[in-house]
């Protein structure tokens, strides 16, 4: 199996060394495509030197300025379709998302018959640690408010991290894709939902980042709000 995972950097120099070698470090053979938006702080720079170390594994695209999560993971899956990836992974630079979870979430798709997994903080509770509670309560709840719009079962709608089989990106109409902040996690969810794929959700702890800085932003929450009211009323096809 060919496994890519995704990670979009934005000034996170203080993360990108660590995050790439505990990757490459994994057992499984993970490659890693870093989408940088031109971060000032040399990020890419990082990634440029390190790619010494790992020729054929740590591959890099920078693009000028900052253009959303959603564009980068867009720009990431054709990437990883055009060069015959199995299966691709959605990832944040920060270690929120712990690399020991990556070997869970292939299983959960490789093994197990999902054909997408998601690494889920609310399928067994809420498993956040060192968020202000205040961040959890709306990450939370807007959840909640995904499930009942959109009549969606799934506990985590809104989390980053993600193995996608080939299979499904390959379905989903990748240029159609609208929301491009916060609502673009809802968004591709619900289409896999839509057009019949199986959905696991893998519990993982979500640790808030140590260090760098967060890019939430308040307009990001309002295009999912908005958004996820129009997607109750999209048609879905393959």
């Amino acid at each position: 199996m060919k496994n890519l995972v995704i990670i979009p950097t934005y000034n996170e120099v203080e993360n990108a060394e660590k995050i790439i070698r505990a990757v490459l470090a994994l057992p499984e053979g993970f490659e890693i495509l870093i989408i940088d938006d031109g971060s000032p702080d040399g990020t890419a720079q990082v990634v440029r030197t390190l790619q010494a170390d790992y020729p054929e594994r740590l591959h890099l695209i920078e693009r000028n300025g900052k253009q959303g999560l959603g564009t980068a993971y867009l720009t990431g899956f054709h990437w990883g379709l055009e060069r015959g990836y199995d299966y691709i992974f959605e990832m944040d630079a920060d270690f929120s998302h712990s690399p020991d979870d990556l070997p869970r979430l292939l299983k959960a798709c490789s093994e197990d018959g999902a054909d997408m997994s998601i690494g889920s903080r609310y399928c067994n509770g809420v498993s956040v640690v060192n968020w202000p509670i205040s961040r959890i309560l709306i990450s939370y709840f807007a959840s909640v408010y995904v499930r009942t719009v959109l009549g969606f079962k799934i506990y985590d709608s809104t989390a980053g991290f993600i193995c996608y089989s080939r299979k499904v990106l390959e379905t989903i109409k990748l240029d159609e894709v609208q929301m491009k902040g916060y609502g673009f996690q809802i968004e591709m969810k619900y289409t896999a939902h839509k057009l019949g794929f199986k959905i696991s959700e893998v519990p993982v702890i979500f640790i808030n980042r140590k260090e760098g800085t967060s890019k939430m932003s308040g307009s990001i929450f309002g295009e999912a709000f908005w958004g996820v009211i129009k997607l109750r009323f999209r048609k879905f096809s393959k």
